[in-house]
């Protein structure tokens, strides 16, 4: 049952859907490891250029504690969630959430974990968890706070209400809205469009994004500096170049 609790699609220019199948007879276990071999799937496969990540409005479960559980076992969960979305922030491909109906719990924390989240003009976002006595647990509260700043989270997770899709796009939760018919059409088309620019680059590109976030802006700087100049020894700069220069469209291998 496991393998079918998400699933890849592979479309047309490098373009492939991550899809969630939620069971409520899952464990959270069994959910995160069929998870983790889907990303390492995409990560592995150089014919990936984008990953769309869909039903994750389908994800209600949060981990409940069994009766003979150990702190440590509820620990070790914890740190098994949170390296699979690691894996998922790293597989050097860019990745979109696109969300409809309510995103919450450790749905929305895969949410966080890509690179952005566009979502339907319907959809509601929140961290309910705190009704049980619990947080989110796979990365959750420090995405969330990193994204919307600190205070907000504090009060999403704190409250557990659910916000909607203007108030996600006004706090920066969200990138865009799109009418619900039109969502998955519409990130289809942006992910194709991204997946038309240097493979290259925007692993360097993101990989700078995240690494100097957290530090200081000269060290940031410098990490950005010798970044670009990694992106010149690169096959698609010189291609880009040529293209630009032979006015066509370049054909980049992300080498």
């Amino acid at each position: 049952m496991s393998e079918r609790l998400c699933s890849i699609q592979y479309k047309d220019r490098g373009l492939a859907a991550l899809t969630i199948h939620w069971r409520e007879s899952a464990t959270t276990t069994e959910f995160l490891e069929t998870l983790g071999k889907r990303i390492a799937t995409i990560s592995d496969n150089g014919e990936i250029r984008g990953v769309v990540v869909t039903g994750l409005s389908q994800v209600r479960q949060q981990y409940r504690r069994a009766d003979d559980a150990t702190l440590y076992d509820v620990s070790a969960l914890s740190g098994f969630g949170q390296q699979i979305l690691f894996n998922l922030e790293k597989t050097g491909k860019p990745s979109i959430a696109a969300i409809e109906g309510e995103c919450t719990g450790l749905g929305l924390e895969i949410a966080l974990a890509c690179d952005f989240i566009v979502a339907a003009d319907s959809a509601r976002f929140g961290f309910p968890a705190i009704a049980e006595g619990l947080i989110p647990f796979c990365g959750g509260t420090q995405r969330l706070a990193r994204l919307v700043g600190k205070s907000k989270a504090k009060e999403m997770i704190y409250s557990g209400d659910l916000i909607d899709s203007d108030e996600a796009l006004r706090i920066k939760l969200v990138n865009r809205l799109y009418p619900e018919p039109e969502l998955l059409q519409k990130t289809m088309e942006l992910m194709a469009h991204i997946c038309t620019r240097s493979p290259n680059a925007i692993r360097i590109g993101g990989e700078v994004v995240n690494a100097g976030y957290d530090i200081d802006l000269q060290t940031a700087c410098m990490l950005e500096r010798n970044a670009f100049a990694l992106c010149f020894s690169s096959f698609d700069q010189h291609e880009g170049m040529q293209a630009f220069l032979d006015k066509r469209q370049p054909r980049f291998k992300g080498e």
